[in-house]
């Protein structure tokens, strides 16, 4: 904020409005996140109060206690918060990149065709290759897909309203694919590949968040440092391009963040959906639509929606587990209906 003194300077005073709110926000959404995750980690089938959580976690607590809160449901707190901040970053990326409310990793095809390439490696690769591998299967399975929307997207550039069309129809021919390969798996285990697909937690492990981390700790703060690209966009492909922005070049750049965001959370977290759509929108609500203050509160309100829906699957329904992406698909269909009835006229 810049404030005027008695000899006609400025000074500035701290933070902008809109900055200390961003920063209110995401002090709120962490509070809400530790509070949430305390709560998941002692919730389930074997209570565990709050106090013997924080024991268990320093491993001073008793031994079963200390074995279920480290070994089981740690591991998948930490997992839900990689995934939710994974797929609402790229959601925010994609959104930002294109001008389109419609756009997140799921609705494009891109977590499409990570879910082909993963499919892949689980049926025919796990045997001769690391688990370790299945992200960067997953990144090359998306990058097909995000090459070919491109390639066809282009018409003298890529206007983002055929850049979502095709998108979509990209999306619905790597989901045939995926089933075909179920259908057709030699391993005969169509139960397990489906509930990955619907986008599952499951039996997460440490092994999972080394998988999942270097990925999102490398790429979130990359897009947060390509922040202004994403903003000078929003003003469109002509004032963009008169204020100096290689318009194509920061797009595909963008394109390629937000397709690595999504193949590593969906090598691990399956086909979680909607989180990409859900998160941005409230983020934007919340703090406005500058990236530098979307983008974090993306991140953390993706991972609290992930963690929500992981903790009511675990324990709504005891003793099923049902996984993540019933909750958020259940919330997230009927707001993309909203969003395509509202923007009906755009």
């Amino acid at each position: 904020m810049i404030n005027s003194t008695g000899n006609g300077r400025s000074v500035s005073t701290g933070w902008s409005p809109p900055a200390r709110k961003a920063a209110v926000t995401a002090a709120a959404l962490l509070a809400l996140i530790l509070i949430v995750s305390m709560i998941s980690a002692g919730a389930g089938e074997m209570f565990i109060s709050p106090a013997r959580v924080l024991r268990a976690v320093f491993g001073s607590g008793e031994a079963a206690d200390v074995m279920v809160v480290q070994k089981l449901r740690l591991p998948r707190i930490v997992i839900a918060l990689l995934v939710g901040a994974a797929l609402a970053g790229s959601g925010a990326l994609l959104q930002g990149m294109l001008r389109n409310p419609l756009a997140s990793p799921d609705i494009i095809g891109v977590s499409g065709g990570a879910s082909v390439a993963a499919v892949l490696f689980l049926t025919y690769g796990t045997g001769a290759l690391s688990i370790r591998w299945l992200p960067a299967f997953a990144l090359l399975g998306a990058a097909v897909v995000a090459a070919a929307l491109y390639a066809l997207a282009w018409k003298k550039g890529t206007a983002p309203v055929r850049f979502v069309l095709i998108g979509i129809g990209l999306s619905s021919l790597t989901s045939a694919a995926t089933t075909m390969m179920i259908i057709f798996s030699p391993k005969n285990d169509a139960g397990t590949a489906y509930v990955w697909l619907t986008g599952s937690i499951y039996a997460a492990n440490w092994e999972n968040v080394l998988t999942l981390l270097p990925w999102a700790l490398v790429l979130l703060p990359l897009a947060f440092l390509l922040s202004r690209h994403v903003n000078i966009g929003q003003l469109g492909d002509e004032l963009a391009t008169s204020a100096g922005s290689a318009v194509e070049r920061s797009r595909l750049l963008l394109l390629l963040l937000g397709v690595g965001l999504a193949a590593s959370a969906v090598s691990v977290g399956g086909g979680i959906g909607f989180v990409g759509l859900l998160a941005p929108h409230m983020a934007r609500k919340l703090v406005g639509s500058s990236f530098a203050r979307l983008l974090p509160v993306s991140a953390l309100l993706g991972a609290a929606i992930v963690l929500l829906a992981d903790l009511a699957g675990r324990t709504l329904f005891l003793p099923l587990d049902v996984p993540v992406g019933v909750f958020t698909s259940a919330i997230g269909a009927p707001f993309f209906i909203y969003l395509l009835y509202a923007s009906r006229h755009s």
